[in-house]
């Protein structure tokens, strides 16, 4: 009897737990559910609102580049340049200009807040900057600006970069998501390779000066570098999608002010994080990629895993300094 009625106790647990584990399957089945209805319908949402605005502007926009390219008509070399080097570089010169000002005057002080590094260029060395203004102002113009030179006919090849017609957001879009990706294997890569000892010796040492980066540092490195790293990642998507001009001066901008964001040594709101790449400025050996993903596949992002910056590595919704809400751990006494 006492056998028998342990087993019936047991079939009850066991009964008790197959229902637990049912209800736990069902209650999971629906938040999964409810949540992929949410997001579907939310990304359905965003993608209605942003496609009705851009419907609406698309006229003003298509007519403008019309104004524009009717103004440099035959004039294919000029509307090229104008896209593909003069644009980016006011973003990139008008973005750094001001982080500049920030970085030689410590002004205003509620930036200074948010430094990554506290203490490391407070102020920035002007000699230094004037170095580092000085070697990318050179590659601008004599590495970044011959590099343009085969593209525009690989560019002219397509026959689509000079269109009356724009393309629609969405293809925009799709062009811009292979421009991250190719960017995000070839930078990961040929970074890698001028980490190499002999290389880093004589090529990427330059970069790594700054071991704590400001925004214009981002093209401050050796040719070699400039056009390895810098400049083909970026160059290659366009080339391959045979992209409207447009669209690569938007690329191009976008890419510019995205590497100025990563080595401003700022961690702003409502900004992409730098903690990233910031960290692999500290460290050498980590975080070699723009996104992470290749970082993350070949554990070259472990230790900074590890590490508050991690932690830290979010776009900051609030204007309290995250180096405040999650600060350093403090050192042991020695």
């Amino acid at each position: 009897c006492q056998c028998r009625t342990q087993q019936h106790m047991l079939t009850l647990v066991a009964c008790s737990q197959d229902e637990k584990l049912w209800d736990a399957v069902k209650i999971t089945a629906c938040v999964l559910s409810t949540g992929l209805l949410t997001f579907t319908a939310l990304v359905n949402s965003v993608s209605w609102y942003v496609q009705n605005i851009w419907d609406a502007s698309g006229h003003f926009w298509q007519t403008t580049w019309l104004k524009f390219y009717y103004q440099f008509e035959g004039k294919e070399w000029t509307i090229f340049l104008l896209g593909a080097a003069l644009v980016p570089s006011l973003a990139f010169w008008c973005f750094n200009g001001m982080l500049m000002m920030v970085d030689v005057t410590g002004k205003p002080t509620f930036i200074t807040r948010y430094r990554i590094q506290p203490g490391k260029n407070d102020p920035v060395d002007t000699k230094r900057l004037r170095q580092a203004v000085y070697t990318a102002l050179c590659n601008q113009f004599c590495i970044s600006l011959p590099m343009l030179v085969p593209m525009f006919y690989v560019m002219k090849w397509w026959g689509n970069t000079f269109s009356k017609e724009l393309p629609t957001f969405h293809w925009f879009l799709v062009e811009l998501s292979i421009f991250i990706l190719i960017e995000e294997i070839l930078f990961y890569y040929t970074h890698r390779l001028v980490h190499l000892p002999l290389l880093y010796k004589h090529i990427h040492k330059k970069h790594h000066e700054w071991t704590a980066p400001i925004g214009v540092v981002s093209i401050y490195a050796h040719p070699v570098e400039h056009m390895l790293s810098n400049m083909l990642p970026v160059m290659t998507g366009p080339m391959i999608m045979g992209s409207h001009i447009v669209s690569i001066a938007a690329w191009f901008s976008l890419a510019l002010i995205t590497t100025s964001i990563s080595h401003c040594g700022y961690h702003l709101p409502f900004l992409p994080s730098p903690e990233f790449h910031d960290f692999h400025h500290l460290k050498f050996n980590q975080c070699y990629g723009v996104l992470g993903v290749l970082d993350y596949l070949h554990g070259t992002d472990a230790v900074f895993r590890q590490s508050k910056a991690y932690e830290r590595h979010r776009v900051l919704l609030s204007l309290t300094p995250l180096s405040e809400s999650i600060p350093e751990a403090p050192r042991r006494a020695e």
